[in-house]
């Protein structure tokens, strides 16, 4: 697990020297990536630097480290990330480098990484690998340099070109120690993180540079003073089409008992390390079951981490505690009160390196930093919502369509607005989220009252979604913008006899997923050089998950119906089953009390009218509103504050790193 980053001077008049140098102030930029090692290589005559800073996981030695240079000579590469499946790829291209003389000199993955490119060429490895990954490489032949992103973009690469400049990198805050660079907001990228709260794919908060397609790879030729567009290897809603067309015809035991054989596997996979390696334990059923596999094939005591709060409705360290129990892991839990938690905002802007506002950002740091005490990597039970229907929208979302789509529109926003209004509005609502969601007691009514509120003013499946997962609508940007079609509701489109529920599941896995979720827990874990590694994402599992029917995942007004069957084979039922908890903080009162200064100074009008990007009476009145208790909506809030804290920060920041001697591996 690494960071990289790089660039090409396309005039091609960059000395060697000063590519040496540019190329390190930009991994020394994100060294909290990988604080083991820093090398550069540089290739003058194309005007290409490759920079990488290394966390070292597998082959701890200097054969491990990078830039590397494939058997053959040809191929240059800096990578982050992990192969899995390295010790099979390495038997299978034994006997091509036995028979040319061209042996590995390590263990590393990447040296069989690029033995594999030697041999059957880059598009034909890749789609060989079963890993998390990103990279840059350099074909000597060709001339031309190469970027992949694995299959569910775990693993970060943004690119793009500022006047005669190609970059690429882990991070932006690599891009900012190039002198070319600009960093011009984008102001379709801002509406979209105004409503989402984070930046999705292909956008990144600076124009004219993007971040890379999962399952894609994209070709620069140095001296056209141009790229290529990303070429796909790989889709999700490829890979969804074809699993469909061959339905899984098993019954619910023969699905558990292939999940199992799947999940032990890809746990094995993950296990493989030269340094200390646990798994990340909230109590819930992804993680605990990640925890169960691994445990069972650990001939020790696993080592398990988790987090806790004190206030009780957002603390599950105890659920966590039971699990480890039973499981005989070796357990660590941190209590972290609301004043160590609040420290945590100021370091936020620079650690996610564009805006951000998943305010569960803070609890995956805490916990992040207290594991790396003890451990390198740590696994995580990350993608189990997305493939197996974990959200309670999966599960409320189509039953509330089916009791309002035959409502006229105008009508349901007369009744939204009443409720909201009258002081009844509250039970009645509460009342109809019992009935639908089938549980007696619901976690913050007020929110529950403004989302359904919300949710009544859907015109149809689609803007009912977009409803669930958008947080401003229309956002509160001063110069509203055009903004574009989802990319990933085009690709749906051509999905067809696709259940609602289905839509949700896909838009979940190619949004949410990559762009919230994964997002988070690559910059808060790495911002400590803490590697993560998602078994429930193995690519094969994904595969798995869309073969079967949904009734396999949702049931009786639950969601992950499988992951539940196939955990009860290692934990008793009582230890798992209540109600979905999110990791998160109690962000609502803190802003009406010990954030509320620090909120307050940040969204001034003043200070918002100069800055002329955000529209001051808007987020004043949905200030007051919070504050006073009028409504509850803590989270569209924290994506104004997350990007004003943003802003303040980099405003000030936009060269800020040590430099160091560069180790030049040309």
């Amino acid at each position: 697990m690494c960071g990289i980053a790089g660039f090409i001077d396309f005039r091609l008049q960059t000395p060697e020297v000063r590519l040496q140098e540019t190329a390190f102030r930009m991994v020394g930029a994100i060294r909290h990536r990988g604080p083991d090692e820093s090398r550069v290589w540089v290739d003058e005559r194309n005007g290409l630097a490759l920079g990488h800073c290394r966390l070292a996981i597998i082959d701890l030695s200097p054969t491990g480290s990078q830039p590397m240079v494939s058997p053959s000579g040809r191929y240059v590469i800096t990578f982050n990330g992990e192969i899995y499946n390295f010790i099979e790829l390495r038997g299978e291209l034994q006997p091509y480098l036995t028979q040319n003389s061209q042996g590995l000199k390590g263990t590393s993955d990447t040296e069989v990484m690029l033995a594999a490119f030697d041999v059957w060429g880059i598009d034909r490895s890749i789609a060989k690998f079963n890993g998390m990954f990103a990279f840059a490489v350099w074909d000597k032949a060709e001339r031309q340099l190469v970027l992949g992103r694995d299959r569910f973009g775990k693993k970060p690469l943004y690119y793009g070109k500022i006047g005669d400049t190609f970059f690429f990198g882990s991070e932006l805050k690599a891009f900012r120690q190039h002198p070319e660079f600009v960093g011009e907001i984008d102001p379709e990228a801002l509406d979209q993180f105004l409503r989402h709260n984070y930046v999705p794919t292909p956008y990144s908060i600076f124009r004219n540079i993007r971040k890379l397609l999962p399952g894609a790879t994209l070709t620069v030729r140095p001296g056209t003073a141009a790229m290529g567009s990303p070429v796909p290897f790989w889709s999700i809603a490829g890979m969804i089409r074809e699993q469909k067309s061959s339905p899984f015809k098993g019954s619910a035991t023969d699905a558990v008992d292939e999940l199992d054989r799947l999940l032990t596997d890809a746990v094995k996979l993950r296990m493989i390390a030269d340094v200390p390696i646990g798994v990340f334990l909230s109590g819930g059923i992804d993680s605990s079951l990640v925890a169960a596999v691994m445990q069972a094939q650990n001939g020790k005591p696993a080592k398990t981490f988790t987090i806790g709060f004190q206030e009780e409705a957002y603390n599950e360290a105890e659920y966590a505690k039971a699990v480890a129990r039973h499981l005989h892991t070796a357990h660590s839990e941190l209590y972290v009160s609301p004043s160590e938690a609040m420290e945590v905002i100021a370091s936020l802007p620079e650690m996610f390196d564009e805006p951000f506002a998943d305010s569960s950002q803070i609890p995956t740091f805490l916990v992040s930093q207290f594991a790396r005490h003890h451990v390198t990597v740590c696994l995580s039970g990350d993608g189990g919502d997305e493939l197996f229907g974990g959200y309670n929208h999966h599960v409320y979302g189509p039953v509330l369509w089916s009791k309002i789509r035959h409502i006229p529109l105008g009508l349901r926003r007369v009744v939204s607005e009443i409720l909201t209004r009258s002081a009844s509005g509250v039970d009645a609502i509460v009342r109809i989220m019992r009935r639908i969601r089938g549980s007696s007691a619901v976690l913050d009514p007020k929110r529950q009252v403004d989302r359904l509120a919300e949710l009544l003013r859907s015109k149809d499946p689609e803007d009912l979604y977009w409803n669930v997962m958008s947080h401003w609508r229309p956002s509160p940007f001063l110069q509203r913008v055009a903004t574009a079609e989802c990319q990933s509701w085009k690709e749906l489109s051509s999905l067809d006899n696709f259940s609602f529920t289905e839509q949700m599941l896909f838009m979940d896995l190619a949004t949410y997923l990559i762009d919230n979720n994964l997002v988070k827990m690559d910059r808060a874990s790495m911002s400590v050089a803490l590697e993560i590694r998602n078994p429930l994402l193995d690519y094969r599992i994904g595969e798995f998950s869309w073969r079967l029917p949904i009734y396999m995942k949702i049931r009786n007004g639950q969601g992950k119906w499988l992951l539940r069957q196939l955990l009860k084979k290692y934990l008793p039922e009582d230890l798992f089953s209540r109600p979905k908890a999110g990791f998160s903080i109690p962000l609502a009162s803190w802003l009406r009390g010990p954030m509320r200064s620090w909120a307050e100074s940040l969204i001034e009008p003043k200070r918002i009218r100069e800055q002329g990007l955000l529209d001051p009476s808007r987020i004043t009145e949905a200030w007051k509103a919070h504050v006073t208790g009028k409504v509850n909506k803590p989270y569209p809030l924290w994506g104004v504050l997350m990007f004003q804290a943003w802003t303040d920060f980099w405003a000030g920041n936009s060269r800020k790193n040590p430099v160091q001697e560069p180790v030049n591996t040309s």
